[in-house]
């Protein structure tokens, strides 16, 4: 009977070390594939859900782009075994491979990579765990803690710049001890967060661990620092807060020489303007917006304010992206929507395919981009009960049927 207890204590070790054995989580641990396609009911274009799961996956914020390995893998959020960690998917094979094995961290700071970065000139990753940011190297897992705030933070999205030397990342006094805060579960506490004007900082840190170093501060929101693609002095952030009501939501700055300035300043008080980022030539910065008279546009402007396009359109969206001017997509209402630019303005939006997410936590906004060649849109939906990571073909734009709202 001795022996036989062994025998089994052996066995279940083995099965545990098993690289693709569920029930033991860990860094490094390979899971077999999840694809599995599908097709629009409405469209019919082909739909690959790269992830199913009974936990919420989630790719990274649709300004952060989670692919490496020249495009090979990408990177996603999933919470398996109870637990939210880092994990990447192999775009032939589609294993998924687990990346981190973190301990669980409560609100205000619960661990979460829609906000996680990657290095564009080597396969390196940037995320927040608790006060801690944290590089992984995505072939050795190796990680390395990079910073450590005091507790009196709360911490904004990372974005690692163009030469990869250094993240950028934003923080803002922690006031959950004076109001309920949880941002990623219907926004609670947003407004009062705007309205107290919370002490608010941009750091960067060195990504080969050498320093950080806060370079800019103001006693007003700050969230969502944006990198350019191409130019290492250049950066974006907002003040955050309703749109209609912040004193101006698009900022740039020049690191090098520290200087800030308004982008778009707002025209008309009430209009609203947001959900910024930039277009692949790292100068242009795109936005969608809704006039005082509740007419919504598109829009696109050079960093230094030039060459500032508007385009009226009939339908409003939630959060847009695009490579360049050419073909935008938008996340509105239940789809997954696409305008394309026609020389004078543009034509849509037309339906690529149905999202029929819940929104209802930050996890399941669709949060849709472009891969880097235009081909394919990345989102994410709960329409399966859970939060899981789709990749959907960009057919011909007139092919798609027109949104009529």
């Amino acid at each position: 009977m001795k022996y036989v207890y062994t025998v089994l204590v052996f066995l279940f070790i083995v099965s545990c070390n098993s690289s693709t054995d569920n029930c033991c989580p860990g860094a490094g641990k390979v899971w077999p594939s999840e694809m599995k396609v599908i097709r629009d009911r409405v469209t019919g274009v082909e739909i690959r859900q790269l992830t199913d799961y009974k936990g919420h996956s989630n790719h990274f914020y649709f300004t952060n782009p989670g692919w490496f390995e020249g495009g090979k893998k990408l990177l996603f959020s999933s919470a398996r075994n109870n637990n939210v960690n880092l994990f990447s998917i192999d775009l032939s094979t589609f294993e998924i491979q687990q990346l981190t094995d973190l301990e669980p961290v409560p609100l205000p700071r619960e661990i979460e990579f829609q906000r996680a970065c990657l290095n564009p000139v080597k396969d390196e990753a940037y995320f927040f765990h608790d006060l801690s940011i944290i590089s992984i190297d995505l072939k050795t897992l190796k990680q390395k803690t990079l910073l450590v705030l005091d507790s009196i933070w709360n911490i904004s999205m990372t974005n690692c710049s163009a030469d990869g030397k250094y993240v950028y990342f934003g923080v803002w006094e922690d006031m959950s001890d004076r109001f309920e805060v949880d941002l990623m579960r219907n926004y609670i506490g947003f407004e009062e967060t705007w309205a107290a004007k919370p002490k608010s900082k941009i750091i960067r840190v060195a990504t080969d661990g050498t320093g950080s170093e806060v370079i800019f501060e103001e006693n007003y929101w700050i969230g969502h620092i944006n990198t350019s693609p191409t130019r290492s002095d250049l950066i974006t952030f907002c003040h955050e807060g309703p749109w209609e009501k912040v004193d101006n939501r698009i900022w740039c700055m020049n690191v090098e020489t520290k200087e800030v300035w308004k982008v778009r300043p707002r025209t008309d008080e009430g209009e609203r303007v947001g959900h910024e980022y930039w277009f692949d030539d790292g100068v242009t910065i795109g936005f969608h917006g809704t006039k005082t008279d509740g007419s919504a546009f598109l829009g696109r402007v050079k960093y230094d304010n030039t060459e500032l396009t508007e385009i009226s359109f009939s339908s409003h969206t939630g959060h847009i992206h695009s490579n360049d001017m050419n073909l935008i997509v938008g996340d509105g209402g239940a789809d997954i929507r696409l305008w394309k630019w026609n020389s004078t303005s543009y034509d849509g939006p037309r339906l690529l395919c149905k999202h029929n997410s819940s929104m209802h936590i930050q996890q399941s906004h669709p949060h849709p981009r472009f891969t880097d060649d235009g081909k394919k849109v990345l989102y994410t939906t709960n329409v399966s009960g859970y939060c899981n990571v789709y990749l959907v073909d960009v057919p011909e734009f007139e092919s798609l049927p027109e949104i009529k709202e």
